[in-house]
């Protein structure tokens, strides 16, 4: 059948009407961001603020009650073991009391010399017990003596042994006690102050008390320590601190140095404390300690840092961006990207970092991901991958 010239251009008219109002109302692309699909290193990774501190600190307190005598150390300073870090002037006794002290001094002097003549008459007793027991071994070996007799003689020279370590430990006692009593009496009469020396060799990390006050016994003066032996101890919630075992490793960052720190997890804290976050909300953390490979002069004592826990580690996984995967009926989905079109997938995956995570199954290398998926985007839709 053969159209009429009319019939063709009415034909032609229709088939372009059709091809515009395809091209009208077929639905445009979707817009999306893309990740690829590849391998590499991977890790999983516990993020937390920490602060160093001195690995022995010790805390040098006041022994006794007294005016303290200006500090003239300044933080920083270097101090060796036995040096006078701090003096104190107790406060002066009464007539009553600077007579009481002299007798308690006196009282303690006759003990120390009862004691002195007691350990004396023990090391006498025992010298002649052990020549007792020498012959009676002697005797014994010759059948001059019974058994019964040797065995007697062996337990007093063995008793006597014990007694004279006794008087030497009483003795020893007593001397003390003098001492320490006529120490009183001697700073009374001399005005002699008390020197608070340092324990170890360090540095002097914190004056509590500097100017000349009155304090109390057992109030802390000065805080002395080794700078260069640093700990990291980072706050993380009580519910990741359970993933943290002694030996990870942790990256320190963002401590003011121009390259990254290294160290390990040593002790993981046992009990958790209450912190209340900048939210308000009461949290449960607890205190991870971590040590550094190698010293680091720059840091001091109380310096803030970030950290990085290392929880688990791989060489070369297959990986995609974290923000490509979403949750769907059956475990984890994710949008590849195929002639134009969102494909939905599901995928099983491994380790979770804090950008990337390990894909076992699901996806291969080189393909190109949807990363954050939008909720308009369904199954097989076209999408314009933006640059």
């Amino acid at each position: 059948m053969v159209l009429s010239k009319t019939q063709r251009i009415a034909a032609l008219s229709v088939a372009m009407a059709a091809l515009i109002l395809f091209f009208v109302f077929r639905p445009s692309p979707l817009p999306v961001d893309s990740g690829v699909v590849r391998r590499g290193p991977l890790q999983v990774t516990l993020e937390g603020e920490g602060v160093t501190r001195v690995n022995d600190r010790f805390v040098i307190a006041a022994p006794v009650s007294g005016k303290l005598v200006r500090v003239e150390l300044e933080e920083g300073d270097r101090v060796r073991k036995g040096s006078v870090v701090a003096s104190l002037l107790p406060p002066q006794l009464d007539s009553r009391e600077f007579r009481e002290a002299s007798a308690r001094s006196e009282a303690a002097r006759a003990a120390l010399d009862e004691a002195i003549a007691r350990q004396s008459r023990a090391a006498l007793t025992l010298a002649l017990a052990e020549r007792r027991f020498g012959r009676y071994r002697n005797l014994y070996g010759e059948g001059a003596v019974s058994k019964e007799a040797y065995e007697l003689a062996e337990n007093e020279a063995q008793t006597l042994r014990k007694e004279v370590q006794g008087a030497r430990s009483g003795a020893e006692a007593a001397r003390y006690n003098f001492g320490a009593l006529q120490a009183i009496i001697d700073r009374q009469v001399a005005g002699k102050p008390v020197t608070v020396l340092s324990p170890v060799d360090g540095r002097v990390l914190r004056i509590h008390e500097q100017s000349e006050r009155f304090v109390s016994a057992g109030s802390p003066l000065v805080d002395i320590g080794d700078p260069s032996a640093i700990e990291i101890v980072i706050d993380v919630l009580s519910s990741d601190a359970i993933r943290v075992k002694p030996g990870n490793r942790v990256v320190i960052q963002d401590w003011g140095g121009d390259r990254e720190l290294k160290g390990v997890v040593k002790t993981v804290g046992p009990a958790a404390f209450t912190k209340t976050s900048a939210l308000g909300i009461e949290e449960k953390r607890v205190n991870i300690v971590a040590v550094l490979s190698r010293d680091e002069p720059l840091l001091g004592d109380n310096f803030r840092v970030q950290a990085s826990i290392v929880l688990r580690e791989a060489s070369d996984v297959l990986q995609v961006p974290v923000s490509s995967l979403f949750r769907g009926k059956e475990g984890w989905h994710l949008f590849v990207i195929e002639d134009g079109r969102a494909i939905d997938k599901p995928v099983t995956v491994g380790m979770r970092g804090a950008l990337q995570a390990q894909v076992l199954a699901g996806v291969r290398m080189g393909q190109r991901v949807v990363v954050h998926p939008t909720n308009e985007l369904k199954d097989g839709m076209p999408v314009q991958v933006q640059e």
